[in-house]
């Protein structure tokens, strides 16, 4: 191998037999490329994008029901549920508050990319919409990789995963704008110190908000809602 030009050579040939690609180095150039044409054509429509991620279990869809609640009183919302399979999560969030969402199945991918999301917007009716919410694939590696389109990152991080989880999925710490710390109300019960979790947040992104909620009780709710508005008022004054 040629530790330079990345070309593998046949012993005693002197001339390069197979030359190895950095297929996912590609990958990913390609995808930020297509991510920020898609953030340009949202910002030409005055449409926000957020992208939701978390871990299963984490209580996702009730906090982003709860969100919601409150967020559709002040602008128009559109959902896209991201899942392996099944539309459950689509239809709770439909049922639940009303406002249009849509199921995007990802035939076994573990996370979206760029090109995904733009195919779920293009089945997304966006007159009168200022925000769609991307509830991400349920899983703390991969969709932390890959760039959605979306202008802000959030994810949620509930109480009984542990406050150590920054440590130990770093990147998708720092690549979120927001962490939302759900399951407040049983903190008592595990071994979780909040100040010790926002500490290992900051090491890995200073500028990261953070919010403790509990989705079940609706506390703390209020101020992450206010979050979303606010940066959707200055997307849209920029």
């Amino acid at each position: 191998m040629d530790l330079k030009t990345g070309d593998a050579f046949v012993e005693g040939s002197g001339d390069p037999a197979v030359r190895v690609i950095e297929i996912k180095k590609s990958v990913f150039a390609d995808n930020d490329i297509d991510a920020d044409n898609l953030r340009s054509e949202l910002k030409e429509k005055g449409v926000f994008l957020l992208n939701l991620m978390s871990a299963p279990g984490s209580g996702k869809t009730t906090t982003l029901i709860r969100t919601i609640d409150i967020l559709r009183q002040k602008i128009g919302v559109a959902v896209m549920e991201a899942d392996i399979d099944s539309d459950v999560d689509a239809r709770k969030i439909k049922e639940a508050t009303g406002v249009q969402s849509i199921q995007l199945h990802t035939g076994g991918m573990c996370h979206l990319d760029a090109g995904m999301t733009r195919q779920g917007l293009d089945n997304v009716d966006l007159d009168g919409i200022s925000l769609v919410v991307l509830e991400n694939v349920g899983n703390l590696v991969c969709p932390a990789e890959f760039d959605t389109g979306a202008v802000r990152n959030a994810m949620i991080l509930s109480v009984p995963e542990g406050d150590d989880k920054p440590l130990k999925y770093p990147l998708m710490f720092t690549v979120c704008d927001v962490v939302v710390i759900n399951k407040v109300d049983v903190m008592p019960y595990f071994d979780f110190d909040l100040e010790r979790c926002k500490e290992y947040i900051r090491m890995r992104n200073p500028r990261a908000k953070v919010f403790p909620v509990c989705a079940k009780t609706g506390e703390g709710i209020e101020a992450f809602a206010r979050w979303i508005l606010d940066e959707v008022d200055n997307w849209n004054k920029r």
